[in-house]
């Protein structure tokens, strides 16, 4: 694959064999932004010359025989929400644009000790809260297969960015599918660990140090291996919790596809799925029958599909409810009070959890640990369960109203694109992790992703069967004209 295609861990391969040397292959990622970044605005801060200066000293490093770490020399971006020192980070609010980081993020702390040039960083939505990325700051970003189309989000820029070959490796966040989503749409990996065991710490609106509900953080890239290396840096609690707490993953248990016992799950009624992605998905079950693995349509968690729903969407607007000022939690309590009982709407929903009280979100809670529970029983008998990161593949740009009122076609037909978070919240309410792999692509080009869901840190088992799939099944594809 031509060179600014490659896995994270090929282009590391290739500085440690001297094939490209770290600025040499930092400039070729430059020159790309430059010449292709203006049609896409994925990458929407640019920090050349230090990345230069960092290029040269891994250079000199690697010629005396020093490698800092297995990302020596590789170029990297990173979602605009990750405090960068000396950066802006403003999550997509003009309220934030003057905000710049005085310290790094653990998690870019922690990739600059595996080595990698770090060079800017990557667009997001207002907020962090859609499956587009636009904002009043950096503009819209659009996707590398389709511009008229959304990369999806939060993660889009990152996703993007991957696609095109404008950067080599990725990490983003993840409460709502955005870093499956983004990956899905624009046919890249991605990997939303176990929540807890990768610590945010600089991910955050400014003043902020707590880990949010469901809220992870996690790797980006071309390749499931990238994933591997990407989840082992990132791994880890902050320096506080790590004084007590380790975290070991367990290693797979699985080395082929045929020793695999998988659940596949095509559609639900929460959140329909269009034709073509569930084509890609029972192809993706016909290869894997074909290759003996153990396949079941009907296997799943004893859980109710539509309570799970309801339960991920009040801990899910619990979660980012802080990001309300006194004047919009006000406005919202008098909007939720005058609802209607029997409203149970996304808007409704949403409404009622922004101000939820915590008693009632404590039995919310004890409703979710129960299902956590079942999720574990589930997988006592089954190794992984496979379905769709989103109802469709990637949708035209729509800004208009806000985000509960638009929609998006699955078959055709209208639905409320916020039906979608169904998918996000059946594994990431409970805290599994997920895999995003490449899984073909419908009949217009555009990219699927398949959705890899393994128990409570079962991370390593989700990205192995994403590297076997890859092998054997699907690898990444470069989308057309970004020579």
């Amino acid at each position: 694959m031509d060179l600014p295609y490659r896995s994270a861990v090929k282009l590391a391969a290739a500085i440690r064999k001297r094939k490209v040397g770290c600025l040499e292959l930092l400039d070729l990622y430059l020159d790309r932004v430059e010449r292709h970044d203006t049609m896409l605005n994925a990458v929407c801060v640019l920090d050349a010359e230090r990345a230069r200066v960092r290029a040269a000293a891994a250079d000199r490093a690697l010629a005396r025989g020093k490698v800092w770490g297995p990302l020596h020399g590789v170029p990297m971006t990173i979602k605009e929400s990750f405090d960068v020192a000396g950066l802006p980070t403003t999550w997509g609010d003009p309220a934030l644009k003057a905000n710049v980081a005085a310290q790094d993020a653990l998690a870019v702390e922690r990739f600059k000790a595996a080595g990698v040039t770090l060079f800017g960083k990557t667009n997001v939505p207002l907020m962090l809260a859609d499956w587009q990325s636009f904002n009043a700051i950096y503009g819209t970003t659009n996707n590398p297969w389709d511009i008229a189309r959304s990369p999806g989000g939060s993660s889009g820029g990152s996703a993007a960015a991957l696609a095109a070959g404008l950067t080599g490796i990725e990490a983003g966040s993840d409460i709502g599918a955005s870093i499956r989503n983004p990956a899905h749409y624009c046919g890249v990996y991605g990997h939303k660990p176990t929540w807890g065991i990768c610590s945010p710490r600089g991910q955050a609106l400014p003043g902020r140090v707590s880990q949010a509900d469901i809220s992870v953080v996690g790797p980006m890239g071309r390749s499931a291996e990238d994933l591997a290396v990407g989840l082992d840096v990132m791994l880890g609690m902050d320096a506080v919790d790590g004084a007590g707490l380790q975290v070991r993953l367990p290693k797979p248990q699985r080395k082929k596809l045929k020793d695999f016992k998988v659940a596949v799950m095509l559609d639900d009624p929460n959140a329909r799925v269009d034709r073509q992605v569930q084509e890609r998905l029972q192809a993706l079950a016909d290869f894997l029958r074909a290759s003996k693995a153990a396949v079941s349509y009907a296997a799943r968690p004893a859980i109710d599909t539509a309570e799970a729903q309801r339960v991920y969407i009040h801990l899910l607007r619990a979660a980012t409810s802080a990001r309300q000022s006194d004047e919009q939690f006000a406005r919202n309590r008098d909007v939720a009070q005058k609802l209607d009982s029997a409203d149970d709407s996304y808007y409704a929903r949403m409404t009622r959890a922004n101000v939820t009280p915590h008693r009632d979100w404590l039995a919310v809670n004890e409703r979710r640990h129960q299902m956590r529970l079942a999720w574990a029983a589930f997988f006592e008998e089954w190794d992984l369960l496979l379905c769709p990161a989103a109802s469709s593949a990637a949708f035209p740009h729509d800004q208009k109203g806000e985000r509960h009122e638009r929609t998006i076609l699955v078959d055709g037909r209208k639905e409320p694109t916020t039906d979608q978070l169904f998918w996000a919240g059946y594994s990431g309410c409970f805290y599994l992790p997920s895999t995003v792999a490449p899984c073909g692509f419908t009949r217009e080009g555009l990219p699927v992703g398949v959705q890899i869901v393994g128990p409570q840190y079962g991370d390593l088992a989700c990205i192995a069967f994403a590297k076997l799939l890859e092998r054997e099944w699907q690898a990444f594809v470069p989308p057309k004209g970004y020579d």
